[in-house]
């Protein structure tokens, strides 16, 4: 049974693997729709190969659940992992410097270790249940910001918005109350930035498991609050989440979010 810290190290050791694709890869890969406003590139697959390929050489008996092989059965394996090759695809289409690749390990449907790499600012954050969360080495915190009038915020949208989505609805909300609300189109990233202090919070109704595996375990072990969007624990598979940097400004900010 392989220890938190063996899994960690195969997850950045995956990770970098899989940002030295998409970096090789722009400027000269070809894109296509796999869905409506939802894009895939020839870097989102040379990136989940590579991050594949380092995974199998070590845990080959272990479930693999990536954005570009989706197979939501994985989860039930003891371990499984679950990788976004490319989080923010758009933005890397467009070269928009905001994009990153997430590597995580679930244990009993539990995520142990991920690690968010955004191979642009060359920023490694990494965390381990139990080992604290830490961005190029360096030990991190959530900020310690309380009031929702003084927060920076963040929102992840599904990439076929409609007028309706309870996102757009909480976003308007949101929106006159806080100091700040962003859209990055990188939940991983997002999530990041509220493990080290940079957003206060962020929430998301629908996501997908790729999305938010990497970046929840860093809020939480960061010292942040995260849940269901709704409210409730943190579901994996759920496809939702809600996270913080303190307890009082995840309680204000709930009500707002589902109003």
């Amino acid at each position: 049974m392989p220890t938190n810290e063996e899994l960690l190290a195969t997850c950045e050791q995956a990770a970098v693997a899989g940002a030295q694709e998409l970096l090789k890869w722009r400027g000269r890969f070809s894109t296509r729709e796999k869905g409506v406003r939802d894009l895939v590139t020839d870097a989102d697959l040379a990136s989940q190969n590579a991050i594949r390929a380092v995974i199998e050489a070590k845990f080959a008996q272990h479930g693999f659940l990536g954005e570009e092989d989706p197979d939501p059965q994985q989860l039930q394996k003891p371990y499984c992992w679950v990788v976004d090759p490319l989080d923010g695809t758009t933005n890397y289409v467009h070269d928009f410097p905001c994009f990153a690749v997430s590597v995580a390990v679930a244990k009993e449907g539990r995520i142990v270790a991920g690690v968010v790499l955004d191979p642009l600012r060359n920023e490694c954050f990494r965390a381990a249940a139990g080992l604290g969360s830490q961005l190029n080495g360096q030990s991190i915190a959530t900020s310690t910001t309380t009031e929702v009038e003084k927060s920076l915020v963040a929102v992840s949208f599904p990439p076929d918005v409609q007028s309706d989505s309870p996102d757009l609805q909480a976003f308007l909300q949101v929106a006159s109350c806080c100091q700040a609300v962003r859209r990055t189109g990188s939940a991983a990233l997002n999530l990041a930035y509220v493990a080290c202090g940079r957003l206060d919070a962020h929430w998301a109704h629908f996501i997908h498991p790729w999305d938010s595996a990497a970046g929840e375990l860093l809020v939480r072990e960061a010292g942040g609050i995260t849940t269901a969007s709704r409210g409730g624990d943190f579901c994996l598979e759920r496809g939702d989440y809600a996270v913080a940097a303190t307890a009082e400004l995840h309680a204000t900010l709930m009500p707002l979010i589902n109003s």
